[in-house]
């Protein structure tokens, strides 16, 4: 019990740095919390987080071994995962070109704004996109199976914790930005922020599509 313990304290350590430590579903949080607000905001982490789940799932049923280990599928998922990230950077640098730096926010540009359910399909399909994921999941969590022991109930339950742990940090991490966001609401600092999360986006999605496995 006691072993098991130093074992649990050491994924939760691990687990903290993995989620804290800025990638593209941060990215995703930031973006729509500053420039379309809380909802939007609130809708990418839960798909972030609903992309982990089935990431969770996919480890404890072996799935996800399949994606680390064929060069193929880690690249087609690899390559899918960039073009989306690059053409979310895009639409943003789009974005960022058709505003007015002196038009005045409005009731249609709040309608205009993702739906927190497009902020949910955004967050899912760019964590479903990394297969940095898969390769995370089935490298970390045996560490902590003890050997010849089956691994769907253990796989599920820290993937469970993993998942819990980035749900309360990102959707915090979301109310805190979205919060913020009202010290960004003139149109010249949101076509800014555009800007420069176009270029973040489109950067991450080109260093996902050079990365090797």
């Amino acid at each position: 019990m006691r072993a098991m313990g130093v074992h649990l304290w050491a994924f939760v350590a691990i687990a903290a740095v993995v989620i804290i430590a800025p990638g593209p579903d941060t990215v995703l949080v930031t973006k729509n919390a500053v420039v379309h607000g809380r909802g939007a905001a609130l809708g990418t982490a839960l798909g972030v987080n609903a992309g982990l789940l089935v990431w969770t799932l996919a480890a404890a049923f072996g799935v996800a071994a399949v994606v680390r280990e064929s060069a193929v599928a880690f690249t087609v998922l690899k390559l899918l995962g960039a073009a989306y990230l690059v053409w979310l950077g895009l639409a943003a640098l789009r974005a960022m070109r058709s505003a007015s730096p002196h038009a005045p926010v409005t009731g249609a540009e709040s309608r205009s704004a993702p739906a927190p359910r497009a902020g949910f399909r955004q967050g899912l399909l760019s964590n479903l996109g990394n297969p940095k994921i898969a390769v995370f999941f089935t490298g970390l969590l045996p560490q902590f199976v003890s050997p010849g022991r089956p691994v769907l109930e253990p796989f599920l339950a820290l993937g469970g914790l993993f998942v819990l742990m980035t749900f309360v940090w990102l959707c915090g991490y979301a109310l805190l930005a979205a919060r913020a966001a009202a010290v960004f609401s003139r149109p010249r600092v949101k076509a800014t922020l555009d800007g420069l999360t176009g270029v973040v986006l489109v950067g991450l999605g080109v260093r996902i599509a050079l990365e090797r496995r």
